[in-house]
């Protein structure tokens, strides 16, 4: 069973959970590297980081510009940052109120498939939500968590975006729990349209604390990647 290194590092500006998250991956990247010249290879580390983010929207490394409805000047004005993201996926928001988890992997200590990691990452808040009744589920060729699939009523409640290297992962997945969706007013969230976007105390008409859902994330996260968390 594989150990896995749990940090929450609570509300962190954007850029510096970035900065955070890429000198943990490029450490494990050296790690690897090295380990290429060496009869007895050193064991590469397992990261996960919980944080929580001020108003900002990311764009995808293969996003669209266009997909951000506000202007530079608007943005300042509603203070919202903005950043271009080397992860994958579109457009999307974060902000107070939702759940932003990063697991920094070595998929070598796990399994060498990027997309059975992302749908073990879905598979995660799949069952996280379960536990509140809202049935999650995926939607062909549209990563995440969605509710209502195949109906008019089609809501994503999570967001998941990532990058790899050398099976090395970073950025990961954004949870709504009672993040003001009135921010995704103001992009094509992940570049979909005519999809809304919901968060489980609009669902649930009531409030969740934000810890209860992490204590679950990590519960399920354990048993989906066979993994133990531990602290530092």
């Amino acid at each position: 069973m594989q150990k896995i290194q749990l940090q929450d590092i609570g509300l962190t500006d954007y850029k510096d959970a970035w900065d955070f998250q890429n000198e943990i991956f490029q450490d494990i990247i050296a790690i690897k590297l090295k380990n290429r010249d060496l009869e007895v290879k050193k064991p590469t580390p397992n990261h996960f980081i919980f944080t929580e983010h001020p108003h900002v929207y990311t764009l995808g490394k293969s996003g669209d510009i266009n997909n951000l409805l506000l202007s530079e000047e608007q943005l300042k004005e509603k203070g919202i940052t903005f950043f271009k993201s080397n992860r994958g996926g579109d457009i999307t928001y974060h902000g107070p109120g939702q759940i932003v988890g990063y697991p920094i992997l070595d998929l070598d200590n796990f399994f060498s498939d990027i997309h059975k990691f992302m749908r073990n990452l879905e598979e995660v808040i799949i069952r996280t939500i379960a536990d509140y009744g809202l049935k999650g589920e995926r939607s062909e060729g549209e990563t995440g968590v969605w509710l209502g699939v195949g109906t008019p009523f089609a809501r994503k409640i999570c967001a998941l975006g990532v990058r790899t290297s050398r099976w090395v992962t970073m950025h990961g997945f954004a949870l709504n729990v009672s993040t003001d969706i009135g921010y995704f007013d103001h992009i094509i969230p992940c570049g979909i349209r005519g999809k809304a976007v919901t968060s489980l105390e609009i669902e649930l008409d009531k409030k969740i604390p934000k810890d209860e859902v992490k204590q679950k994330i990590k519960k399920y996260f354990a048993i989906v990647f066979k993994a133990e968390f531990v602290t530092s």
